[in-house]
C-alpha cells in the first residue's frame, strides 16, 4: 500500500510551538557571533590595543553587557550619550548609572578605570591644561560638539587659569527649574576652585543662546559673586562654532 502526503503551504513550524512573544523576539548581534579574532579581548591579545576603536576599548573594561543589551552596545550607547572627555571627567559612578541607565558596578568599573588614565597621564604630563579664552573652551571640549543630548558642563580653574577639575553637572534642557547653583559651586568648594567656565552644547548645532541660558547664566553669576567663586564666562558650543553668553549679552 502506497502512503501520498499533500505539502501545504504554512510558516516556519516552530511558529506553532513556541509562545507569541518568543517567536516574535528580535534576535540581537553578541560578541560571541563575532568571528573569534573580531572579539574585542581576543583582538587586543593578538593586534594590540591600538587596533581597536574606543567602543571596543570600552566593551573590554565592561567585559559584559545586560540581559537587555549587549556590551558592544551598551559601550556605543555610553560613549554617544556622554562624550569621551565627560567619561574620562566622572568621579561619581552613582550619578553615571543614573545618566546613562547602566548598572551601578559598570559605572564604577568605568570611573576607575577613568582615575587610572588620570594619574598615568599626570605623572608624565608636563602641567594642567591652561583656560584663558571662550575658543580655549570650545577647543578643549570639543567631544561636546556631536552630542545627541544637551550636557552643561562645570570647568573649575585656579588663579592661574589652570584645570583643577572638570565634571558634567547634568544632562538635559537647561533651564533654572533643574539647575541649582549648589550644583554648580559644590565642585568649586571641594577642588579649591578659584573661578567658574560653564559650557553646554545645543544639539542642534545653532549657538544662538535661548532665553533660559542666558537667565541661568546671570542668576550663576549673581551667586558667584555671593560665595567669592565668579563665573567667568559661559560658552554654548555647537556642531562648528561657540559663542560666549558671559562676553555676548
Amino acid at each position: 500500500m502506497t502512503t501520498s502526503y499533500k505539502i501545504v503551504s504554512s510558516d516556519f513550524m516552530l511558529d506553532d510551538v513556541l509562545p507569541q512573544e518568543i517567536s516574535n523576539k528580535k534576535y540581537t548581534f553578541k560578541i560571541k557571533d563575532m568571528p573569534t579574532d573580531d572579539q574585542p579581548r581576543e583582538k587586543l591579545v593578538k593586534y594590540g590595543p591600538a587596533s581597536l576603536s574606543v567602543q571596543e576599548l570600552m566593551a573590554v573594561v565592561l567585559s559584559t553587557g545586560t540581559k537587555k543589551e549587549d556590551v558592544l552596545h551598551m559601550s556605543s550607547r555610553i560613549i554617544k550619550d556622554y562624550g569621551q572627555k565627560a567619561l574620562a571627567g566622572q568621579h561619581d559612578p552613582e550619578k553615571m548609572a543614573k545618566d546613562l541607565d547602566i548598572p551601578l558596578g559598570k559605572a564604577v568599573q568605568i570611573v576607575a578605570c577613568a582615575e587610572l588614565g588620570r594619574r598615568f597621564f599626570e605623572k608624565s604630563a608636563h602641567g594642567p591644561q591652561v583656560i584663558r579664552t571662550a575658543k580655549d573652551v570650545y577647543e578643549y571640549l570639543y567631544d561636546m560638539r556631536n552630542l545627541p543630548k544637551e550636557h552643561l558642563r562645570g570647568i573649575y580653574l585656579d588663579t592661574h587659569h589652570r584645570i583643577v577639575h572638570d565634571e558634567v553637572i547634568s544632562i538635559g534642557t537647561i533651564n533654572g527649574n533643574l539647575i541649582h547653583p549648589r550644583e554648580v559651586f559644590k565642585p568649586a568648594i571641594e577642588h579649591g576652585a578659584a573661578v567658574v567656565v560653564l559650557a553646554h552644547n545645543h544639539p542642534s548645532g545653532i549657538t544662538t543662546p535661548s532665553q533660559a541660558d542666558i537667565d541661568i547664566t546671570n542668576h550663576i553669576i549673581e551667586v558667584g559673586k555671593i560665595i567669592g567663586i565668579p563665573l567667568v564666562d559661559h560658552v554654548v558650543i555647537g556642531k562648528d562654532s561657540f559663542i560666549s553668553i558671559e562676553a555676548e549679552y
